[in-house]
C-alpha cells in the first residue's frame, strides 16, 4: 500500500517508537489516528512532521490528518470505542500499527540478597503486561478487522509490534511471554484475515531508545548495548525503515521481522 493511501490507527502514539510512526506518516500523507493511555502532544506532532524534509509544508493542511484519543487497550469498551472514533475521524480505516507496550520486569523466584528471603514475580506485574501487551494488542487487531470487513475495505495491513525479547529474556517473563504470542499470532491472523484482503505482519526491536528503555537499569543497559554488533543502542528511525517496508509491500505476509543490530541476548 502506497502511505498517501493509509487510514492508521498507532497506539502507544504518544511518546517514542509510536510517535515517531505517526510523525512519519503524517509526513507521507497518510490519515493517523494516534491513541495512547497517555495525553497526545498532537500540535507537537503536527509541527515536528511540517518541518521534516519532503513532508508537508502547512500545518494546517497536517492537523486535519492527525487525529488523537486517550485510550486504555486493555480496557475492551475503550477499545471498541477507539476503533469506532478513528473511523469516523479519518473517513475509513485500513491499517493499524500495534505498538502499546509496558514493562513490569523481575525475575519469576529470585532470593534477596541482603535478607536471603525468597521472592516471585507478583500476579499484578505478569496480569499488567499481559493485559496491554498481548490483550489489548489482541483486542486492537480483532476490532479494527472487524471494522474492516464489515465495511468491505481492502486491501488492510496490520503492524504488530513484537521484540527480540520473544526468544526470551531474562527477567521478562510476561513480556517475553506477549511479544512470543504477537509473533505467532502473526502468522496466524494472516491467514485468518486472507479472505477480507488484509496482510498481518510484526517488527520485533531490539535494543532501542525511548523512554521505556531510558528507564532500565543503567548496568543492564550498558551490558545489553556492549552486546550488539554494530556497537550502538537503535533509535526509532531503525524500526520505521522495517515499519515502513511493511506497510509498503504488499507481498509481505504472516512473518517477523527482527530489527536488532544483531543483538544477541
Amino acid at each position: 500500500m502506497k502511505l498517501n493511501e493509509l487510514k492508521v490507527i498507532i497506539t502507544g502514539g504518544a511518546q517514542g517508537m509510536g510517535r515517531h510512526f505517526a510523525v512519519r506518516l503524517a509526513q507521507a500523507g497518510a490519515h493517523v489516528a494516534i491513541a495512547d493511555v497517555l495525553e497526545v502532544d498532537r500540535d507537537a506532532i503536527v509541527a515536528e512532521a511540517a518541518k521534516l524534509e519532503g513532508g508537508a509544508t502547512q500545518p494546517d493542511t497536517l492537523a486535519a490528518r492527525i487525529h488523537s484519543r486517550k485510550v486504555n487497550v486493555a480496557d475492551e469498551k475503550e477499545v471498541g470505542e477507539l476503533v469506532e472514533w478513528a473511523h469516523a475521524s479519518m473517513g475509513g480505516l485500513n491499517a493499524l500499527i500495534n505498538n502499546a507496550g509496558i514493562l513490569r520486569d523481575g525475575l519469576l523466584v529470585k532470593k534477596d540478597r541482603e535478607t536471603g528471603a525468597i521472592k516471585t514475580l507478583t500476579l499484578e506485574q505478569w496480569n499488567a503486561v499481559i493485559g496491554v501487551n498481548l490483550t489489548g494488542a489482541t483486542l486492537v487487531v480483532r476490532d479494527t478487522v472487524k471494522k474492516m470487513a464489515e465495511t468491505g475495505t481492502k486491501p488492510g495491513v496490520i503492524v504488530n509490534m513484537s521484540s527480540i525479547a520473544r526468544y526470551g529474556n531474562r527477567g521478562q517473563s510476561n513480556y517475553s511471554a506477549a511479544k512470543a504470542a504477537l509473533a505467532a499470532n502473526t502468522r496466524t491472523w494472516s491467514s485468518e484475515f486472507a479472505p477480507f484482503g488484509i496482510r498481518v505482519g510484526a517488527i520485533a526491536p531490539g535494543m532501542i531508545e525511548t523512554p521505556m528503555t531510558q528507564g532500565m537499569n543503567q548496568k543492564a543497559r550498558d551490558a545489553l548495548v556492549a552486546a550488539i554488533p554494530v556497537a550502538r543502542i537503535g533509535v526509532p528511525e531503525d524500526i520505521w525503515v522495517a515499519v515502513k517496508f511493511v506497510l509498503e509491500c504488499d507481498y509481505f505476509n504472516g512473518r517477523t521481522i527482527d530489527v536488532d543490530g544483531g543483538l544477541n541476548m
